[in-house]
């Protein structure tokens, strides 16, 4: 079969290449792969910037935004051929931690977690892959275009979850929530906002393009004139922020309504410095009662309420999330983003 391989912290070392077809395991599904969402962090990988390839090898399948349908289950499971599905990227660490012995390996506490695709355990983007049924998720047959974007749901499903705990704190009503970034993240936690009934406004740079329309196509409210413009006209109780930007974190840090949740789900990159009123911040934090949290990645639980949501969302509307869809052997076509982007995809069949 065909997969996308890496050596990892080699940059210009990605290549699609034969490799032996998986033996499914004792209670390991084989797949087919249909389709692979790619992500920063894959990009990150080609570049040879991150990545661990599996114990005792020199090559990393890469891939975790996955989508395939099932070849073979095991007898007596929840799951037939012919099943759409999707594969859990993270694994609980070994010791484990006490996050991970509890089942949630998102918040692993040592480290020692595994990630398809990215950490020690190759990933989805092959043409047939396996997984166990532990670790795999039954999307509904309508997804079968738009499934690839599972993953990311997840992300912001997680980070919905922990805005929740957290305003949990106190009487917590909270009526607009303002996304800044409109990527696949951020469009996603705006539809997450849309589904619990939120006002609901997204922040973005591009003034042309298909993220203007799209957001509108949500029934959301669209701004690219800044931050200050956004959050005059939104008031927000809840940012989550899906940039990454410095500059952008900060100021979502000043901007909500009072005892407001600032979720950060876009990683920063190092070395760029900026100069902020740190004193002036924490002033407001404090005697507004703000919270910022951060949150990455996704337990089962997380995947199920993805699932879910997706189920209930538009299919169309999912469909405009993805812009470009790349063959296989063509997969230097991703490693450089275009204006219009928002979701590449590579298909693998």
């Amino acid at each position: 079969m065909r997969a996308l391989t890496v050596t990892p912290l080699q940059a210009n070392t990605a290549e699609v290449r034969d490799v032996p077809d998986p033996e499914p395991g004792v209670g390991d599904m084989l797949v087919e792969g249909i389709a692979l969402g790619v992500c920063g962090t894959d990009r990150e990988i080609i570049a040879g910037q991150y990545g661990w390839a599996p114990p005792g090898r020199d090559r990393l399948v890469l891939g975790h935004e996955s989508l395939g349908r099932v070849r073979t289950a095991p007898s007596g499971s929840s799951f037939h051929p012919g099943d759409l599905v999707v594969g859990v990227v993270r694994r609980p660490d070994p010791v484990p931690c006490g996050a991970c012995a509890h089942g949630e390996f998102d918040m692993c506490r040592n480290g020692q977690y595994t990630e398809r695709g990215i950490k020690q355990i190759n990933g989805y983007g092959s043409q047939l892959w396996t997984v166990e049924t532990d670790y795999a998720v039954k999307l509904d047959p309508q997804l079968e275009h738009v499934g690839m974007l599972m993953e990311p749901t997840t992300v912001v499903a997680k980070a919905w979850e922990q805005v929740e705990k957290v305003g949990a704190r106190s009487w917590f009503d909270p009526q607009r929530v303002l996304v800044t970034g409109a990527g696949p993240i951020g469009l996603l936690a705006a539809l997450l906002g849309v589904q619990r009934g939120l006002e609901v406004h997204v922040l973005d740079v591009a003034t042309d393009g298909p993220k203007p329309e799209v957001v509108k196509a949500l029934g959301a409210q669209y701004h690219c004139a800044g931050m200050a413009e956004a959050t005059a006209k939104s008031k927000p109780d809840i940012i989550i922020e899906a940039t990454g930007v410095s500059s952008v974190v900060f100021d979502a840090m000043a901007s909500t309504a009072g005892y407001g949740i600032v979720c950060l789900t876009g990683v920063s990159s190092v070395g760029h410095k900026i100069s902020v009123d740190l004193g002036a911040t924490n002033r407001d934090m404090v005697l507004e009662n703000d919270v910022v949290i951060g949150s990455v990645n996704a337990n089962l639980s997380h995947y199920a309420a993805a699932a879910y949501a997706l189920a209930k969302a538009d299919t169309d509307w999912l469909a405009r999330l993805i812009t470009r869809r790349v063959p296989l052997e063509h997969f230097s076509e991703i490693l450089h983003a275009q204006p219009d982007d928002i979701k590449v995809v590579l298909e693998l069949n």
